[in-house]
């Protein structure tokens, strides 16, 4: 790796999403680095967090946990006023209906159309299931997703076409990973912003697919 340039971690990727995030938007959160998103967005900025498991308007971590306050990830969570609880079948009927501007999902592989694969790949997985993620793909009237840009045995997320079983098809808008945001565009992954110092060849080098001309 270049030592002029360093990825964004877990907190620094999560605070890049909430940047982007406008006010008023109803949005989930999936399991993995999207939890941490709440923690960034200002508190003079009403965004509307649900979760899964029936609960709309969480605010950020505790300071001192609730022991029946979780989100679907089963992390402690607040209720930011104005918040309430719903039975999961209505909190559903959210998902379904359309009713989410956003939904932030972690993934294994993007492709260049937006296809999205996050599949648990064994039972080892935090998450050993599809979870609502299927809903949330579909649901939601943006998905966006956070990963890292590449595996740790260096094995390219950002793709042509996934390898992994789909999720859903087509859906991925955006995708925040430690190196870039980027765009899903037809003429490739568009880059908006990127890590200071790194250059179009280190980013198109660890990209499984081709970057749109800038």
């Amino acid at each position: 790796m270049s030592d002029a340039w360093q990825p964004w971690g877990r907190e620094a990727m999560a605070e890049r999403v909430a940047r982007d995030i406008p006010e008023g938007w109803y949005v989930n959160l999936g399991i993995g680095i999207p939890t941490l998103v709440g923690n960034y967005v200002p508190a003079d900025r009403e965004v509307v967090f649900h979760s899964e498991n029936g609960v709309i308007g969480m605010g950020p971590a505790p300071l001192e946990p609730d022991p029946w306050l979780v989100n679907a990830s089963r992390q402690h969570v607040t209720l930011r006023t104005g918040g309430s609880f719903v039975h999961h079948a209505d909190s559903f009927a959210l998902v379904r209906g359309g009713h989410l501007d956003l939904c932030v999902l972690g993934a294994f592989q993007v492709a260049e159309n937006g296809d999205l694969a996050n599949w648990a790949r064994s039972a080892e997985d935090r998450a050993p299931a599809i979870g609502g993620a299927m809903d949330l793909a579909v649901g939601a009237q943006r998905i966006w997703v956070v990963m890292e840009h590449i595996t740790k045995g260096g094995e390219k997320r950002l793709v042509e076409r996934c390898t992994y079983p789909l999720t859903a098809k087509g859906v991925v808008t955006r995708v925040y990973t430690n190196l870039a945001v980027l765009d899903v565009t037809p003429q490739g992954f568009a880059i908006i912003d990127r890590v200071p110092g790194i250059g179009d060849a280190e980013l198109a080098d660890r990209t499984g697919a081709k970057l749109a001309p800038h």
